[in-house]
């Protein structure tokens, strides 16, 4: 009997407000991403964690985009988490924004205005940076703090009415400028930014601040449990003490570690700047931590949930090994994709006592980890191609592959022998003569011959070009984002490599972009979006075991 798996510390706090009949014991959780960037790996904890918990609890989890900074936002970045968000599994429960909530917001402010907790304040923003003191040192009153409630009112609908420059005024809460956490120390909730929104055009000028727009969304929504990463736990009395002065829904906020993964980099400044400074292809490169990025060189989603619930959910931050979710995209595509054959570095093959012009199927099956992929059908004949690796002129006593004199089976096909090798005049093997024995074929063999070694091929007669782009770690250290110097320093010089000489089976004509496939003995591949009828292309999604390690001590 499996042990049943224990339960997180969030999963502990629900069940235990569900057995309080706490909201009437209803679990109501969001994924709330600025759409400002691609969603990435980080995200991917995330979007498991919220929508997971409310699937666990027959719940609801809101998808709330936090559109209130305009200058950074696009409807791309939209329409990229929706489609990421599908792809992992997971449907919201409502699709909403914090723009929605802009008219509630504004009346929340006026609001604390009219309760003497928030003011209109002149000051530049260096000032209000001296304002503030630092830690144990207690902040000074902004001069425009006394500014009396209906000169507030006016000067905040001033504000809304378009009557002032960007960066003129603020709109900051009263709390305490000596408060021993910076952030209640009077802080700023509504900014004047000019600029046109992805959504309500150019309606407003003035938007409220994370802080002040995040709790009370929230509240609106009547989430019960608000789910944010360790680094807003200085936010939560923040996020309190605004919901408790406008006696809203009483949402609360709980942090979980975020989980940094090794050889990547998640922050979207970062990220932002590997895309417009060409080090790779756009969001969705196959080496980025992106989702779409991860979707495009193959990784299945159910490799990135599993990994999510794999490093599970914590309090304390870590970085976790890549290799981790490397192997849950190797045990996905274990059991998922088809066997096929490819030879990336080829190399002829002759069977000299092969008729001419004949030609044979033989079946093939397709995944013998899976009962239902079946079986295909592959074309045999008397020119081939082998990895060039799999020969070897002068081959050591334990080399169990071709080599002069020595034989080999093919896989799925016939023991073939090495006769004599052709060469071109600088030296370099062009052919390599062989015999096969005709009583060898798998499934049928009477020939009583024993190899030890089994290589896989292709019919050079059916065989397809193929450009199959290799990919490897983006970054040479385990984490660049800590890293000495610029992170750019540590960018992997060899993350990406072309191969336009490989030949692969004619069955995967018919592949799709996304298909996934066991390149076998050679790794896991998938047919990338700019694949066409004339020019397959496949993106490398992962090695058969992990060589990076080794490679860089070379």
């Amino acid at each position: 009997m499996s042990e049943e798996k224990s339960l997180n510390f969030l999963e502990e706090i629900i069940e235990k407000d569900i057995a309080a009949g706490v909201n009437n014991g209803r679990v109501h959780t969001r994924f709330p991403p600025e759409p400002n960037g691609y969603l990435h790996i980080g995200h991917a904890s995330s979007i498991c964690l919220n929508f997971g918990l409310a699937q666990k609890y027959k719940g609801q989890c809101n998808l709330r985009f936090d559109d209130t900074n305009p200058s950074t936002e696009e409807t791309e970045y939209v329409d990229s988490i929706k489609a990421d968000i599908q792809w992992l599994g997971f449907e919201w429960s409502n699709e909403l924004y914090a723009s929605d909530y802009f008219e509630k917001l504004y009346q929340f402010a006026v609001q604390l205005i009219e309760k003497g907790l928030a003011y209109v304040d002149d000051s530049s923003a260096e000032q209000m940076a001296d304002q503030k003191g630092d830690i144990g040192k207690a902040g000074t009153d902004s001069p425009f703090r006394s500014r009396s409630i209906s000169e507030n009112i006016e000067l905040f609908a001033a504000m809304r009415a378009g009557t002032f420059p960007d960066g003129a005024k603020v709109l900051r809460a009263k709390i305490d400028m000596s408060h021993p956490n910076l952030l209640l120390r009077d802080p700023i909730i509504y900014r004047i930014k000019h600029v046109h929104h992805h959504r309500t055009g150019d309606a407003w000028c003035i938007y409220p601040m994370y802080d002040f727009a995040h709790g009370q969304s929230d509240s609106i929504e009547e989430i019960t449990h608000s789910i944010c990463t360790l680094e807003f736990i200085h936010h939560r009395p923040l996020y309190d003490w605004f919901i408790q002065q406008l006696g809203i829904f009483p949402s609360h906020q709980y942090e979980f570690a975020r989980r940094s993964v090794s050889y990547m980099i998640t922050s979207k400044r970062k990220l932002l700047q590997l895309v417009n400074e060409g080090h790779v292809s756009g969001w969705d490169d196959p080496r980025m931590p992106t989702i779409s990025g991860m979707r495009r060189r193959g990784y299945p989603a159910a490799a990135v949930r599993q990994f999510c619930d794999m490093i599970g959910v914590a309090k304390r931050e870590n970085l976790v090994d890549i290799g981790v979710l490397e192997f849950c995209v190797r045990e996905q595509l274990n059991k998922s994709a088809n066997r096929v054959m490819a030879v990336l570095d080829p190399v002829k093959v002759v069977l000299t006592n092969y008729e001419a012009g004949k030609s044979e199927v033989l079946i093939a099956d397709n995944n013998t980890e899976n009962e239902q992929a079946g079986t295909r059908a592959m074309t045999f004949s008397r020119e081939l191609y082998i990895e060039r690796d799999d020969f070897m002129e002068d081959a050591p006593k334990k080399f169990f592959r071709l080599a002069p004199g020595l034989s080999v089976r093919l896989k799925h096909a016939y023991i073939i022998t090495c006769n004599e090798v052709i060469k071109d005049e600088s030296g370099n093997i062009t052919e390599l003569h062989c015999t096969y024995n005709v009583d060898s074929k798998s499934g049928s063999d009477t020939s009583g011959i024993q190899v030890k070694g089994v290589i896989h091929w292709v019919d050079a007669a059916t065989a397809v070009n193929a450009e199959i782009r290799m990919y490897n770690r983006l970054f040479t250290v385990e984490d660049p984002a800590n890293a000495e110097g610029d992170f750019k320093d540590h960018i992997n010089a060899h993350s990406m490599e072309l191969n336009v000489h490989a030949k692969i089976e004619a069955s995967l004509l018919k592949a799709l972009p996304g298909e996934q496939f066991q390149f076998m003995r050679k790794g896991y591949f998938c047919v990338d979006r700019d694949s066409t009828v004339d020019k397959l292309v496949f993106n490398q999604t992962v090695s058969l075991k992990d060589t990076f390690a080794k490679e860089m001590k070379k």
